[in-house]
């Protein structure tokens, strides 16, 4: 049997807490943002290394809202945060 947790990080994009943790932060992020600052929102939002580690891999550009970064994440296998 093989052990659930040894799951690399990015299976787990797709667990609904993390796109739960990503809608929180995409929520207060000022907009525009670059991705320095959804990290740092996303950091006193106290969400998890996962979330930040997904932020941080981001293109450095400026969003101009939360839609601009979902495009974004949706492509990269995060689904469902407008939901």
């Amino acid at each position: 049997m093989t052990d659930t947790h040894d799951t690399p990080a990015k299976h787990a994009l797709n667990d609904e807490p993390i796109d739960d943790e990503i809608a929180q932060v995409l929520r207060v992020a000022k907009y525009p943002a670059n991705k320095d600052a959804l990290v740092d929102a996303a950091r006193d939002a106290g969400v998890s290394n996962d979330v930040i580690t997904l932020l941080d891999g981001l293109p450095e550009q400026d969003y101009a809202d939360a839609d601009a970064v979902e495009q974004l994440l949706g492509s990269s296998g995060a689904s469902g945060l407008s939901s």
